[in-house]
C-alpha cells in the first residue's frame, strides 16, 4: 500500500480530493501551517491557493524533512505564472490544473487507475427518497413552510456527506422526470460545493436549501412541458420563463429569507443584464445566487434527458468558461473541482 501526503492550506477543501485519491493506499492531508513532521511517503500532492513567499518555504520545509526522491504533484485551480514559478521553486515533478483528471494525477504519482464506483444500494434509496420528498412537497396548492424545506435541506446535505457528489449524481441521472432529476441534480452539486469551500454548517445549510428551493415555480408549468421528450418550441420555452417570479409569489408570505426568495426569482439573471426576469446586472445579484446560477446551468448541461446524453465535465465547464462575464469567474473556477469529481455515464 502506498502512503500520499496531500499538502493543504485548507484541509476541509482538500477532503474530496484525498478520499479520491484513497482508495487502494492511504492519503492523509497535512496541514500546511501545521509544523508537525509528516514522515516520509511515496509521493506528495499540493492542493494550494497560497502562493506566498511563506507558503514556499512551509512546503519546502515539509519536503525537505520528508520526499527523499518521492514524486511531487502540484494541483493548480486555476493557472497562473505564479504558481508555475512556485512549482519550479519546489521541483514539482508535474503539475495538473483544474478540470482535473484524476486518472492523469494517480498516473503521475505511480498509482493504479482509479475503477468507476459501483452504483450504490445507498444512494439509490437516499436519492429516491429525496425524489420522494420532493414529489410529496413541491405540488400545487399546497402550502410550502421554511420548516418541512430545513427537514429536506439537512437530509439531503447528509446524504450527499455520506454517498459522494459522484454516487449521487449517477443515481439521480436514472429518473424519467425532468424537473425531480434537475433539482435534485442541482441541490447535490451545491451541497457538495459548500462542503469543497470548507464552509461552515450554517453557511452548507443555506446554499443547499436555496439550490433545493430555486426551481419551486415550476410546479406551476403545465407537466406536459416540464417532461416533453424533446425540445420546447417558443411558446413552450415562455411559459417555462415564468416559473422564477411564480416560485418567489408562492413562497413571499411564507416565512422564508429574503436571500432565499432571491435565489428563487434571480437564479436566471445574468452579470451583464441579459438574464431575466428583471434583467437585474452586476451587484444587483447577490452572491447566494451567483453560487446557484453556476449549479444549475452545470446540471442542466450533465442532465441525462430521453433527447440528449449527459454531457462531459469538460464540455459544461468550457461553455461556462465561454459565458464569460455573465457568470462570476470567481465561482465558476472555485466550483471547478466539484465538477472534476466525477464522469456521467454517457
Amino acid at each position: 500500500m502506498s502512503r500520499i501526503v496531500l499538502i493543504s492550506d485548507n484541509p476541509r477543501r482538500s477532503r474530496a480530493l484525498a478520499r479520491d485519491l484513497a482508495a487502494g493506499q492511504a492519503c492523509e492531508i497535512h496541514d500546511l501551517y501545521d509544523d508537525a513532521s509528516t514522515g516520509p511517503a511515496d509521493a506528495f500532492v499540493t492542493d494550494l491557493f497560497d502562493f506566498s513567499s511563506d507558503a514556499v518555504t512551509r512546503v519546502r520545509n515539509i519536503l525537505e524533512r520528508s520526499r527523499r526522491g518521492a514524486p511531487l504533484v502540484m494541483v493548480l485551480h486555476h493557472d497562473c505564472a505564479r504558481a508555475r514559478l512556485f512549482g519550479m521553486a519546489l521541483g514539482a515533478s508535474h503539475t495538473l490544473c483544474a478540470p482535473l483528471d484524476l486518472d492523469c494525477l494517480r498516473d503521475f504519482l505511480g498509482l493504479s487507475r482509479r475503477e468507476p464506483e459501483p452504483m450504490t444500494a445507498d444512494a439509490l434509496n437516499r436519492s429516491e427518497e429525496a425524489r420522494r420528498f420532493y414529489g410529496t412537497v413541491f405540488v400545487p396548492d399546497q402550502p410550502i413552510t421554511s420548516q418541512v424545506i430545513d427537514a429536506g435541506t439537512d437530509y439531503i446535505g447528509q446524504a450527499i456527506r455520506d454517498t459522494g457528489i459522484r454516487a449521487w449524481v449517477r443515481a439521480v441521472q436514472r429518473f424519467d422526470d425532468a424537473t425531480h432529476q434537475h433539482c435534485l441534480l442541482v441541490t447535490g452539486l451545491a451541497a457538495a460545493f459548500a462542503g469543497s469551500r470548507g464552509l461552515g454548517p450554517l453557511d452548507r445549510h443555506r446554499l443547499t436549501k436555496a439550490a433545493l428551493l430555486h426551481d419551486v415555480g415550476k410546479i406551476c408549468v403545465p407537466h406536459a412541458i416540464l417532461n416533453k421528450p424533446g425540445r420546447l418550441d417558443a411558446a413552450e420555452m415562455a411559459v417555462i420563463r415564468q416559473h422564477p417570479e411564480q416560485g418567489w409569489r408562492l413562497l413571499a408570505d411564507q416565512g422564508f429569507e429574503p436571500e432565499m426568495l432571491a435565489v428563487v426569482r434571480s437564479h436566471h439573471e445574468m452579470l451583464d443584464g441579459s438574464g431575466y426576469p428583471d434583467r437585474l446586472r452586476g451587484e444587483d445579484i447577490p452572491d447566494l445566487v451567483r453560487l446557484v446560477t453556476v449549479c444549475d446551468i452545470y446540471a442542466a448541461l450533465i442532465e441525462r434527458r430521453s433527447y440528449k446524453a449527459p454531457m462531459s465535465s469538460a464540455d459544461a465547464l468550457a461553455i461556462l468558461d465561454g459565458m464569460g462575464e455573465r457568470l462570476d469567474t470567481t465561482i465558476v473556477r472555485a466550483f471547478r473541482p466539484i465538477a472534476a469529481a466525477f464522469t456521467p455515464d454517457a
